[in-house]
């Protein structure tokens, strides 16, 4: 896996209270959270917030419009905070990024190779959102990458489904939280 890190990514309180349909979500992305200390692979949280500036926000960007009206993703707003069932610990890296891919407006790329991490483990809400943006963004930065089907969330089933199992295979290693946890344990 090279020296990995684990995004957990737009896991925000506002994001999980749209997002959550009922499967277990948190608590198999907290399974992997976990796992990934034990194993000593660095977890990276990277959480969406926007400055209560409207020069911060283009209205070519419907996305970012869109979320702004809708109250999202304000700084130091309860709801823009990561969920606290999944919150940080201690030694974990908090990121703030500005647009949909957790390498847009934040300082990822400069924590990562400061680390020395070129293997990328992608989990978060949304599939279509996040984990594409940010899985594209790390091809084009030569990244090893792997997502974890089951520990990404959207809003639309058919949308990750489609996602996880057509096109993410093309260009990283799709595997479930479990399959994942097994192969991180292995000597």
């Amino acid at each position: 896996m090279g020296n990995s890190a684990l995004l957990v990514m737009d896991v925000q309180q506002d994001v999980v209270a749209i997002a959550d349909d009922g499967s277990g979500y948190l608590p198999r992305l907290r399974g992997a959270i976990d796992g990934a200390r034990a194993a000593g692979i660095t977890v990276i949280y990277v959480k969406m917030a926007l400055r209560p500036v409207d020069s911060e926000v283009s209205p070519r960007n419907k996305v970012i419009t869109n979320a702004v009206r809708a109250g999202l993703f304000a700084e130091g707003a309860p709801g823009t905070e990561i969920h606290h069932d999944v919150a940080p610990q201690e030694g974990d890296v908090v990121i703030t990024k500005r647009r949909g891919s957790a390498f847009s407006g934040s300082d990822l790329d400069l924590v990562l190779r400061a680390r020395d991490l070129d293997s990328l483990v992608l989990t978060g809400i949304a599939t279509s959102a996040v984990v594409l943006s940010t899985l594209w963004h790390a091809i084009d930065l030569d990244f090893g990458l792997t997502v974890l089907t089951d520990a990404c969330l959207d809003t639309d089933p058919e949308v990750h489904t489609m996602l996880t199992e057509r096109l993410f295979p093309q260009w990283a290693a799709v595997l479930t939280v479990e399959d994942w946890l097994k192969a991180i344990a292995a000597p």
